[in-house]
């Protein structure tokens, strides 16, 4: 009979129900419930997964502490699929149970320092650091979770063996995005593990394209998840796919490609990015007290939650110029944005189209240029130029760990993944060049200047959406 008291189960609105263990073993340890209730991985809750999308999508107001418990499933369903193949490749791997036990917990704490508004966060406050949120999550992971870590042996599926101890060390560098020519010293087995969590599709990109897609109201069957573990398997070159799965990865791609420019790049979304960071950049000094590494406790009780309610404070601060800026959040916090998109325009990159050279890789010289094409009583106004990109072909030139590959059936072979022709069709990459101005009457002039500058610049075959 199975052992139904050593595990209890979450029940997802994508995954059904998610088991994870709650009894730990007689001489003592822990469980991975232990993990999930630690106030680490508790913060989560407190931290949208769709960083400023959840202010324009109403629905979508779940967190990473729900994305995070849907990757340490999908991390057993990989290896329920993989690790045959893993240990054909690498004998030496270790254990089942250590393997699994090792890749659900770099799933459920592979967001484990995250700030408040995610993403954002890294670019407009741990940069200054010199920090990502995956950098200071490592440290997370080895400082403060490291020993219930080292005693965790076992999982709903399968358990660690006697002579085995589950690594922090480990889980922190699963975590961490990969670095060119960087940690060959690690097993293979080990850097083969890590394109699940850093590559073209993985168990993180996985469960946010169906999670974002299911809660934004976008798609609520966004990809095949079934076909794309089916016909995946490790080979010598690393993690590849069947033929036969290429439609499920296409598919895959398309959906995480319609995400970035319908949810995460949706206008308002970036508008309300681009009046975050104007706030950001005036009061970093009131948002947190210096590097987080240097107060790892304060960065634990520092959510989003903790973060608002401390902005709507601010107008009442004795300080003349934190009050100044609770004013400033008092407007987004009712969702009033002062910018307001004029227009946009959208550049495509094929192979061999150097996106690098295109007047769309930088911001401030299409500003420059567009004041120079306004009308001089408009040369001055208030106006911000936003280029988002996203890159369809993830890791085409990227570090080895998060390569992917294709097994050729008709020739019995594995090749690169680039090479496939529904691939090569993909474009390499897309920016999405947006206006934004605070007096709509100024929207007409606006797209004039910016056509005129695209048009000198030979892309006057840039799309107007």
């Amino acid at each position: 009979m199975p052992d139904y008291l050593n595990e209890s189960l979450i029940h997802d609105p994508l995954h059904g129900y998610i088991p994870f263990s709650t009894v730990t073993a007689p001489e003592g340890g822990t469980c991975e419930l232990d993990i999930i209730d630690d106030p680490w991985v508790q913060r989560m809750r407190q931290i949208h997964q769709l960083q400023t999308a959840w202010w324009v999508f109403p629905s979508a107001e779940h967190t990473r502490f729900q994305h995070v418990i849907g990757v340490m499933h999908l991390a057993s369903r990989a290896v329920a699929k993989l690790y045959d193949s893993l240990r054909d490749v690498c004998p030496d791997v270790p254990s089942r149970g250590y393997v699994e036990s090792l890749l659900r917990m770099a799933g459920l704490l592979h967001d484990v320092g995250h700030g408040p508004f995610g993403h954002f966060f890294d670019a407009h406050f741990l940069a200054d650091f010199g920090l990502t949120h995956e950098t200071l999550g490592s440290t997370i992971i080895r400082e403060r979770l490291g020993d219930r870590l080292r005693q965790l042996r076992h999982n709903p599926y399968s358990s660690l063996t006697d002579d085995e101890q589950l690594n922090p060390d480990e889980v922190a560098w699963l975590i961490a995005r990969p670095r060119q020519g960087a940690d060959q010293d690690r097993p293979r087995w080990l850097q083969l593990l890590r394109s699940l969590l850093s590559g073209i599709y993985t168990i993180d990109n996985m469960d946010f394209v169906l999670r974002d897609s299911y809660m934004s109201g976008y798609n609520t069957r966004a990809f095949d998840l079934e076909r794309l573990l089916h016909y995946s398997f490790f080979t010598d070159q690393g993690l590849t796919i069947h033929d036969r799965g290429m439609g499920a990865l296409m598919r895959f791609m398309s959906v995480r490609a319609e995400l970035f420019s319908s949810v995460y790049f949706h206008r308002t979304v970036r508008a309300i990015d681009l009046t975050l960071a104007d706030l950001f950049a005036a009061g970093k000094s009131y948002i947190f007290p210096g590097n987080p590494l240097d107060n790892l406790e304060a960065y634990r009780q520092f959510t989003e939650w903790t973060f608002l309610v401390d902005v709507s404070r601010w107008p009442s601060s004795d300080d003349v110029e934190q009050r100044a800026l609770g004013e400033r959040w008092q407007q987004i916090l009712r969702r009033q944005i002062p910018w307001k998109m004029a227009c946009e325009r959208i550049r495509i990159f094929s192979e061999g189209n150097p996106e690098a050279s295109s007047i769309f890789s930088d911001e401030e010289l299409v500003e420059t240029k567009l004041r120079e094409n306004l009308p001089a009583e408009l040369s001055c106004m208030p106006l911000r130029v936003d280029i988002a990109r996203h890159i369809h072909r993830p890791h085409t030139r990227g570090p080895a760990a998060g390569q992917n590959f294709l097994y050729d059936s008709a020739r019995c072979r594995v090749r690169t993944l680039t090479s496939h022709e529904l691939f090569e069709r993909l474009p390499v990459s897309q920016r999405i060049c947006r206006v934004y101005v605070q007096d709509k009457r100024t929207a007409t002039d606006v797209t004039r200047a910016l056509d005129a500058l695209l048009s000198d610049v030979g892309l006057d075959d840039a799309t107007n959406m």
